[in-house]
C-alpha cells in the first residue's frame, strides 16, 4: 500500500493502475486498523524545534550538517516503543525514514548523509524497529520525503529550501534515481513492511515525478 499526499492532478497518474488482490487486502487492513503511531524523528531533533527547522530558521547546509555529530540516541529502545504502541491499542507504526532535510534514518548506500555514517550512534534505528515490530504483532510503515533540501540534484528548486546554499544547478532525473534507489532499499532490506507514506510532491506540483516508475516499486 502506498499512502500519498498529493494534488489531484498528480493522483491521476494512477488512473490506469489495477491493484492486485494483495494490495486491495492491504488497503482493507489499513482502513480497518484505524489507530496507529506516527513518529517524526531525525537529526533535527537535536534542536528541538520540529522537522521544518532547517527551512524555518534559514539554515545553510554548512550549519545544518553539524547536527548529526550531536545526534546520539543511546536510550533508544525499540522494544519499549513498540510495546507502548501495542498497549495503547495501536495496530501500526509509521516512522520517518527520510524527512525534507534529506537525512536518512537508515543504512542507505546512496549517500553518507545518514544516521549510520554521520552520527556517533552509528546504528540503523529503522532496522532495529523493523526487527521488533513483527515480534509484537505491529505493522511498520515508513514515511519518505520526496522533497529534499540537502541533495543538490533536487533542481530546479521547489517552493521551499531556498536558503541552504546549494549551487543553482542539478540533474532532476539523477535525483529521482536516487530517491527510487532509497525506496528500493526500504522495500527490500527491512522485511515485510506495511507500506510507504510518501510526502513532498506539493513542493514541485508541475514537475514530472516519474510516478509510474516509483509506484511499480
Amino acid at each position: 500500500v502506498l499512502c500519498d499526499l498529493a494534488f489531484p492532478a498528480m493522483v491521476r497518474a494512477q488512473e490506469n493502475y489495477k491493484p492486485a488482490a494483495a494490495n486491495l487486502e492491504a488497503r482493507r487492513w489499513f482502513q480497518d486498523a484505524k489507530f496507529g503511531l506516527f513518529i517524526h524523528w531525525g537529526a533535527y531533533s537535536v534542536l528541538g524545534d520540529g522537522e521544518w527547522v532547517m527551512n524555518n530558521r534559514h539554515l545553510t547546509l554548512q550549519e545544518y550538517e553539524k547536527l548529526p555529530a550531536f545526534f546520539n540516541p543511546t536510550e533508544y529502545h525499540p522494544a519499549e516503543w513498540v510495546a507502548l504502541a501495542k498497549a495503547a491499542g495501536m495496530k501500526y507504526i509509521t516512522i520517518t525514514s527520510k524527512h525534507h532535510d534529506g537525512f536518512a534514518m537508515f543504512a542507505t548506500k546512496q549517500s553518507d548523509w545518514n544516521i549510520v555514517d554521520r552520527t556517533p550512534y552509528g546504528k540503523d534505528v529503522l532496522k532495529m524497529l523493523a526487527d521488533e515490530c513483527p515480534r509484537q504483532g505491529i505493522k511498520l510503515f515508513f514515511y519518505y520525503s520526496q522533497l529534499d533540501w540537502h541533495n543538490p540534484d533536487y533542481y530546479p528548486r521547489g517552493g521551499t529550501g531556498h536558503d541552504t546554499g546549494r549551487p543553482e544547478k542539478g540533474d532532476w532525473n539523477k535525483y529521482l534515481d536516487y530517491m527510487d534507489a532509497q525506496l528500493r532499499e526500504l522495500l527490500t532490506n527491512y522485511g515485510e513492511i506495511g507500506g510507504i507514506w510518501v510526502d513532498g510532491m506539493w513542493d514541485k506540483p508541475k514537475a514530472d515525478w516519474h510516478l509510474p516508475r516509483t509506484y511499480r516499486l
